[in-house]
């Protein structure tokens, strides 16, 4: 496989000061730990729970927050912190964090004791905080609304820990002991559900740890600009992957801004885009963003390739194989005009792509469970001749948003709902060859989407798209009886991709969707909607 440019673990990690280090354990709120320390303007990175002392002690972090997990600490093979962890920590007197999973590894780890909870708390649960604590300062809150996820709860305390929060369960939720900087919160203020969950944050890195809120974008993009200027040698050209989303678009922008005409654009028509997607987006590119863009058609190669596929994994697998070998005729194309041949490739991986594309337990490298292999980080093949640069890799949605606003990308360019990079395979469920499922879909999903504009809702919702069913169902239209196609409609909000809840439509505007649906689409005749949060599902529907 190629090899990745990690461009971003270099932001702010040399010579920085008020670095936070959240440790992975497993907990799919592992990463909005992260990206609510970055909303304080505090730099934040996240690695591997189990990663080697070295990792931890190469980027000199002012505070470690450990995050939460699935396991249990008291079974054998539980996730733990590598050998050395608590001299270090003791040593250069750095807070540390524990949440949930996290604090019942200090407790464990400095010589209390975890048992499996008599009774189990899970969802939203009241605390009482005690007064005069350092955790929670001058607090106005004695009573607060958290998020609680656990069956295991501390019975003992080790030497030096005061209780500083309890749950009306009489459970400890939350424990201190300020001499050694140590720190724990049995329940997740990241999640919106803890009311007052980014205050206690705020109140514990900024107050407590002393740590600066003086973290911009703008120190991000100079950084990776004299990143890839130092990557990417002086006579090297690169190719950009453009799929007309905002993530590949603001990554080639950056990349444009380093190192000016070495970069050169492909737009791949693959077969599996929306309606009348290349027209617009090869417009904007043209008139709007000003990047040279050259245009493939490679509708047949893919979806020759793809016929016959109904496996999600295998479509992407295949679909990301495709563009590579794209990519790779594309330099050979461009090898002839330039005399040499391009040695990189940008992708706009995000970090959402890369944290549900993360190995299973067990694996040695990451403890949370491998949701869906994404397209840019789990479908390239071995043979590869290209090297990768993801500028934005460890950023996230709102993020390149704004960094786009600091590059000057438009607006309306940047406002665009997100699209995935297998296009409309993922969202028809089956081969996406047969049953006119592609041009039914494009059709369906216009309709959707320009109701939603029409409506003034596009900028309310992070994400809208129509999905294609592999079933049929019995109706009638002009007082026939018809056996046809149904499609299911999808709108969330969200603000990372992480976690998202269904967009609450007035009954009135999905009456009228349906019925302009099935009125104008021939072959449709149920439209459903989905009313699914992430978790337990997924944004899209493979």
């Amino acid at each position: 496989m190629g090899e990745a440019m990690d461009l971003n673990n270099n932001i702010h990690t040399q010579n920085n000061t008020n670095m936070v280090l959240v440790m992975d354990f497993g907990s799919q709120y592992t990463h909005l730990i992260t990206r609510r320390i970055r909303q304080l303007a505090i730099y934040s990175m996240c690695i591997s729970g189990t990663s080697p002392l070295s990792a931890i002690k190469a980027l000199n972090p002012k505070v470690i927050i450990l995050s939460g997990g699935p396991h249990s600490v008291h079974l054998e093979g539980a996730p733990s912190l590598p050998i050395g962890f608590w001299d270090y920590v003791f040593k250069n007197g750095i807070n540390v964090l524990g949440i949930c999973y996290g604090l019942q590894l200090m407790v464990q780890n400095l010589g209390g004791e975890v048992k499996p909870a008599e009774s189990q708390e899970y969802g939203r649960m009241e605390i009482c905080i005690y007064k005069g604590s350092e955790l929670y300062g001058d607090c106005d809150f004695v009573r607060q609304e958290v998020w609680m996820s656990h069956g295991d709860e501390v019975v003992r305390l080790p030497e030096g820990f005061d209780i500083v929060a309890k749950s009306l369960q009489n459970a400890v939720a939350a424990i201190e002991n300020p001499a050694k900087k140590l720190y724990g919160l049995q329940y997740h203020p990241e999640v919106t559900h803890s009311t007052h969950g980014m205050e206690t944050l705020r109140h514990f890195l900024c107050d407590v740890c002393g740590i600066a809120a003086d973290w911009k974008l703008q120190d991000v993009l100079q950084e990776q600009i004299q990143t890839i200027k130092g990557m990417v040698g002086l006579e090297d050209h690169v190719i950009c992957a453009l799929s007309g989303g905002v993530d590949s678009t603001v990554a080639a922008t950056l990349v444009h801004k380093a190192i000016g005409s070495r970069l050169h654009c492909v737009f791949v028509d693959n077969g599996l885009l929306r309606y009348k997607e290349r027209e617009r987006v090869m417009a904007t590119f043209e008139s709007e963003l000003h990047l040279p863009v050259t245009c493939v058609d490679a509708v047949e190669q893919f979806l020759s390739k793809l016929k016959g596929v109904t496996d999600p994994e295998r479509k992407r697998k295949i679909i990301g194989g495709e563009f590579i070998h794209i990519f790779d005729e594309f330099c050979l194309i461009l090898e002839k005009d330039l005399g040499k041949k391009p040695k990189f490739l940008v992708q706009g991986t995000l970090y959402p792509d890369v944290i549900e594309s993360c190995p299973p337990p067990g694996s040695g490298r990451n403890h949370s469970h491998t949701i869906k292999s994404h397209h840019n980080v789990g479908g390239l093949p071995e043979e590869m001749k290209l090297k990768l640069i993801e500028p934005l890799r460890w950023l996230f949605k709102d993020e390149v948003r704004k960094l786009g606003e600091i590059l000057n990308v438009p607006r309306g360019f940047l406002k665009r709902h997100p699209f995935p990079g297998p296009g409309l395979a993922v969202r028809i469920l089956g081969d996406v060859t047969e049953l006119n499922a592609l041009e039914t879909l494009r059709l369906v999903d216009e309709i959707f989407i320009n109701s939603i504009k029409d409506a003034g809702l596009y900028d309310s919702i992070w994400q809208a798209f129509a999905v294609f069913l592999p079933v049929k169902t019995v109706g009638v239209q002009g007082d026939r009886r018809t056996h046809s196609h149904a499609v299911a409609l999808r709108a969330i909000t969200s603000e990372d991709g992480m976690t998202a809840d269904w967009y609450q439509f007035e009954p009135k505007f999905l009456a009228e969707v349906s019925a302009k649906i099935c009125n104008s689409v021939r072959g449709v005749n149920r439209v459903v909607y989905d009313i699914t949060s992430k978790p337990p599902s997924t944004v899209e529907w493979e």
